[in-house]
């Protein structure tokens, strides 16, 4: 075998080794033969005519793009710093290779721009109460514009929300108060009911005498039971009321 022919073996050899492409499971390639878009090819193996198709690979699977932070003014006027996370896949990839330059800047930007928008136009309360639905309306806005683009946006969530200093001591301090007040109603309503059952116990008490002298019995029985040295014995006065009366009788006839 002579040396320009094998030479010319290992050219050919090359060019079709050049010529075979191996996509994986999630990517996609987008082929162009003389600028002309002819369509995607993968996963697995895929033959290219040399020099004349061009191949560009697009990876199938979901991002996860970090928004860098924003600083937004809410709708009552409050600066805050917010940062969010996007989670978005190519779903065609000759419109993410033909429609925009740079599928991931681009997305990146329209994110920015977006959530600084939407946030723009909600009050901190509802920053901070209703993120869910914040981040349902941050979806659908992003998913649209990056429809024409061949990207499906998947899910947006806003990571942290960093308020000012002043801001988080009047939060505190409304928490505080908020706390407090709570804490004299249930008081309050406690000595409510305390009294209640006290006007319904003073009117069985009125109704059945007896049942004051059981609640006394009752109440030594407690008394007795704890270890005191001393044990005040109170005594009722009806006990004594009859021998108040013969001592007022005695006086007034000492008197005459």
């Amino acid at each position: 075998m002579s040396m320009p022919f094998l030479v010319i073996v290992i050219f050919l050899v090359l060019i079709l080794i050049s010529a075979l492409k191996i996509l994986r499971e999630y990517e996609r390639a987008v082929i162009f033969r003389l600028g002309r878009l002819v369509g995607v090819k993968g996963p697995g193996l895929i033959f290219l005519i040399p020099f004349i198709d061009k191949m560009v690979r697009i990876s199938l699977r979901v991002v996860a793009m970090d928004v860098q932070p924003q600083d937004v003014i809410t709708k009552d006027n409050i600066s805050i710093k917010v940062n969010a996370v996007l989670y978005f896949r190519v779903v065609e990839a000759d419109k993410a290779v033909v429609s925009v330059e740079n599928y991931l800047f681009a997305t990146n930007q329209i994110a920015q721009t977006t959530l600084r928008s939407i946030l723009g136009q909600s009050d901190l309360d509802e920053l901070l109460s209703e993120r869910e639905r914040i981040n349902k309306r941050l979806q659908e806005i992003i998913d649209e514009h990056t429809e024409p683009w061949g990207i499906k946006v998947s899910s947006v969530e806003v990571k942290q929300i960093d308020l000012p200093i002043e801001m988080q001591r009047a939060m505190a301090k409304q928490a505080e108060a908020e706390r407090e007040r709570r804490s004299k109603i249930i008081n309050a309503d406690g000595e409510f009911q305390a009294s209640q059952k006290l006007t319904d116990a003073a009117k069985i008490i009125e109704e059945h005498p007896i049942a004051f002298q059981l609640r006394y019995l009752q109440t030594l029985a407690d008394i007795a039971t704890e270890k005191n040295s001393t044990t005040i014995f109170p005594i009722p006065v009806d006990l004594i009321t009859p021998f108040m009366k013969i001592a007022e009788k005695m006086a007034g006839s000492n008197k005459e």
